[in-house]
């Protein structure tokens, strides 16, 4: 018989051949170009349509594409409810609870300060009162409203919160805009979810049943056809995934990012830009309008950044344009 160690070296002996053999062709790219030849290689065959579409094929996308949360909140406003959704052992976003809800009393988007309406969007929790008025119940989600794309629409207002209903007092069947569930039902919420691991996604209607994987793919290679743009100094090509209504979370409009750019592409600097935990979700309410989250690792000789990155991107004849970033 023969031992654990011969058999475990044959088979460690065998990948290596197979791997040996499949990647024949970037060893002699390696041998006479260097690694900075097959890394172009597979930065360009990340902006690949195919690749995607292979990759994200058995992944639940119901809600998009999404790398960095295990938890989502829907809420649907015209039927009153929130519900949660978590990722389960095979990484599908399975329903656990759902929550009858309060929501603004005027329907509609939310777009300025005292308009009594709950945002549509998608939105973090960025924090827990665990300490707040009785009128709000034991505690409360802080929610990220207004956004960046709510602010590239001109939208304004504040204080949109998950909360509980008044400890001694009655209230109305609606609220000014956030969205309250009862207290039993809010501590509840507290013990299944992270704020850190959970995103809100509030809509006027149902959510779709699915999201189409073909669109996804395409946002997805896309997001890297710009990235290689970006990371090989390809300033034409860069400014093209741009649209012409595009404007920067700080107020820079396209013709002076144009600008901007172009002189720091000049210095045509080696790069290393890496993105993890992407999202890619469906922005309720729109037509073909995405909100694109990820960590993105950015160093170059003069400049390093390390950090959150998000981009609102709408789908135009099957190519993506940029029109806010932060």
């Amino acid at each position: 018989m023969q031992s654990r160690f011969v058999v475990f070296f044959k088979i460690t002996f065998s990948l290596i051949v197979l791997s040996s053999s499949l990647c024949a062709n970037a060893l002699t790219q390696y041998r006479e170009h260097g690694i900075q030849n097959i890394a172009k290689q597979m930065d360009a065959d990340l902006a690949d349509e195919k690749y995607w579409n292979n990759y994200i094929q058995d992944i639940d996308t119901k809600f998009g594409y999404i790398e960095s949360y295990t938890n989502i909140l829907a809420c649907d406003k015209s039927n009153s409810m929130l519900t949660l959704y978590t990722k389960d052992a095979n990484q599908s976003f399975v329903s656990i609870k759902g929550y009858s809800a309060f929501t603004g009393e005027a329907k509609g988007d939310k777009i300025r300060e005292g308009d009594l309406r709950t945002p549509i969007g998608v939105y973090k929790l960025v924090k827990k009162l665990s300490k707040v008025d009785s009128f709000y119940g034991p505690m409360a989600f802080v929610t990220s409203y207004p956004n960046s794309y709510d602010k590239y629409r001109g939208k304004n207002g504040s204080g949109i919160w998950i909360h509980g209903l008044p400890l001694a007092q009655e209230r109305d069947s609606y609220t000014k805009g956030c969205i309250a569930i009862n207290n039993p039902n809010i501590e509840c919420l507290d013990r299944h979810i992270d704020i850190k691991n959970t995103i809100l996604i509030i809509s006027e209607e149902k959510r779709q049943n699915s999201i189409s994987k073909e669109s996804l793919a395409n946002v997805l290679a896309q997001l890297y056809a710009w990235r290689y743009a970006w990371l090989y100094n390809d300033i034409n090509s860069y400014l093209n995934f741009y649209d012409d209504t595009f404007l920067r979370f700080d107020g820079m409009n396209i013709s002076n990012f144009s600008s901007y750019k172009t002189r720091i592409f000049k210095k045509d600097e080696t790069k290393t830009i890496l993105f993890n935990g992407i999202n890619v979700i469906p922005y309720p309410g729109t037509d073909n309008m995405y909100k694109v989250t990820f960590s993105e690792i950015y160093q170059s000789s003069s400049f390093s950044f390390t950090g959150d990155k998000v981009l609102i991107l709408k789908l135009q004849d099957s190519k993506i344009k940029i029109i806010t970033e932060k």
